[in-house]
């Protein structure tokens, strides 16, 4: 199958690696990836502040990029979400529907479409996971807590037979991180509290690592667990799979 691979501009511009490891990722698993080269912003922070209108051209350009493959991939949940959600283009409604309908978070499109059930890599660390607001209460990635149903979890699942990882149960599972995109910029005391909530959670279980689908939010903990000179470091999901034995 052809893959487009869809990288978030902040992670483009601040974590490359996240994109390199997903798209090794992606061809160790045998997808025949392509990296489009003319990609941008996919709106979404303007879309969360209320200026869905200025995004015409992001959704445009979206479009120009991504029409070709057969499905689109990202290793995020919230951009992810919002392509699913918000992709329109009036001129090219057809192909904008198209797109929605194939584009995937990355531990979503390997359970899903390419139905690998566990990966075999190596990561000897103890691990938090964080379940970030967007790929689970948006994408279903796992089961909120709050319900009474049976648990679930796309990127738990991935990471279980992992060699050497121990991933810990944390005792609120689904908090949010506050990061909210520009949320942590409006409501900096507010974002900053929650965000040192829930890295008291992961420190309490004494994990070495903090890992998610979204750099947002682990970028979010990390800038907090730098100011408190914690030990804890965050990785992005696709580079502790992409250690792929």
């Amino acid at each position: 199958m052809k893959v487009g691979l869809f990288i978030p501009c902040y992670v483009d511009q601040f974590y490359p690696k996240v994109g390199i490891a997903t798209y090794e990722l992606l061809q160790k698993l045998g997808c025949d990836v392509h990296f489009p080269m003319g990609q941008t912003c996919c709106g979404q922070p303007m879309a969360n502040s209320g200026y869905e209108h200025l995004t015409t051209g992001c959704n445009t350009n979206f479009i120009a990029n991504f029409s070709e493959f057969d499905y689109v991939v990202c290793p995020s949940g919230s951009c992810t979400l919002h392509v699913k959600e918000h992709l329109h283009d009036e001129k090219q409604e057809a192909a904008a529907t198209e797109i929605r309908k194939k584009v995937f978070e990355l531990t979503e499109f390997i359970t899903d479409i390419l139905k690998v059930e566990s990966i075999e890599g190596n990561f000897p660390f103890k691990v938090g996971m964080h379940q970030s607001c967007h790929g689970q209460r948006g994408l279903k990635l796992s089961q909120m807590t709050e319900l009474n149903a049976p648990h679930f979890s796309k990127p738990e699942q991935l990471l279980r037979n992992i060699k050497g990882i121990d991933l810990v149960s944390l005792s609120r599972k689904d908090e949010c991180c506050g990061f909210g995109g520009t949320f942590c910029v409006t409501e900096e005391a507010v974002s900053v509290k929650m965000g040192q909530d829930r890295i008291k959670d992961h420190a309490k279980h004494e994990v070495e690592y903090i890992t998610g689908g979204d750099m947002s939010c682990l970028m979010h903990l990390e800038g907090i667990l730098k100011r408190q000179k914690s030990d804890i470091k965050t990785i992005h999901i696709a580079e502790i799979l992409n250690t792929l034995v």
